[in-house]
């Protein structure tokens, strides 16, 4: 081993795989994915990181190590700022260890750190315990806010208006279907947490809202992502819309689901589609 020539490449992909393990530098060196490059053990390390005068090529290792995991909790605290406040960064700190040993970082760039941490609060929330549905919904709409502000949107291109759906011949509006913004997202969540967030979010207190079934869109304008709540047909409704379903088949699965409300159904679609449009929700109806 000492005096081996090994190729720049395979050796940074070696110590990729070391020093990104989430079990620590000892169990890179033997998990499959850094002995495909080189078969190095901890007594061997000193081929490939030569040690310095205070410390050996373990201990160098391993302080990349915990700066990469250190880089890697800094970047989740940045993504759930209001998350981190309602747990407390001490109990924040000890999921966001645990959800990094489970879901590594798996891509070259950082901004999908997040995209699993409320299923992992869900897969690890202690039974018979109702606080910690709060937090996965709080995790779920402060991921989605962050994913409609990061991704992509419309701003500076033409939206549907109210009188580009007037203009659709009622013979042929069961058939249409709506084309949605790329930023538009809908939330059933089972706490009406939007309040809660905002308060957070501002740096007021708050108290933590009851269970209650909640349900909201979210979409960017102007570079702000907004908020909207929706009632529970609206929602419905909406969803139906977001899978690509025509107007009529989302119309008749809340018909099927409004019951008692189903007198006020057309009062409540102009209104919806009224606020829609005003919104920004979509950008074209198609017509087949």
């Amino acid at each position: 081993m000492p005096g081996q020539r090994r190729d720049l490449g395979t050796v940074q992909r070696w110590m990729q795989a070391v020093i990104t393990h989430p079990g620590g530098v000892r169990a890179g060196m033997a998990a499959s994915e850094a002995r495909r490059e080189m078969a190095v053990g901890p007594d061997e390390v000193e081929s490939v990181v030569t040690r310095s005068r205070a410390l050996s090529g373990l201990d160098r290792l391993e302080i990349y190590a915990r700066a990469y995991f250190a880089r890697l909790l800094e970047c989740l605290r940045a993504e759930f700022p209001v998350l981190a406040r309602a747990m407390g960064e001490d109990l924040f700190d000890e999921f966001a260890v645990g959800y990094l040993e489970r879901y590594p970082s798996r891509t070259y760039t950082l901004n999908r750190l997040g995209a699993d941490f409320a299923r992992y609060l869900a897969e690890t929330r202690p039974p018979d315990e109702d606080w910690p549905d709060l937090l996965i919904d709080l995790a779920t709409l402060e991921w989605a806010v962050a994913e409609v502000f990061d991704g992509p949107g419309v701003e500076g291109q033409a939206l549907l208006e109210v009188g580009g759906l007037t203009a659709i011949p009622v013979e042929r509006w069961a058939e249409a279907r709506l084309v949605p913004v790329p930023c538009l997202r809908v939330l059933a969540l089972g706490h009406p947490v939007r309040a809660y967030y905002t308060a957070l979010r501002d740096g007021k207190e708050a108290m933590p809202p009851d269970r209650s079934d909640s349900y909201m869109a979210l979409t960017r304008r102007d570079y702000v992502v907004r908020i909207h709540h929706l009632a529970p047909p609206e929602y419905v409704l909406l969803n139906a819309l977001l899978d690509g379903q025509p107007i009529g088949s989302a119309v008749g699965l809340v018909a099927e689901s409004a019951d008692p409300e189903l007198d006020h159904l057309a009062d409540d679609l102009r209104v919806w589609f009224g606020n829609w449009a005003a919104a920004g929700f979509f950008r074209a109806v198609e017509v087949p």
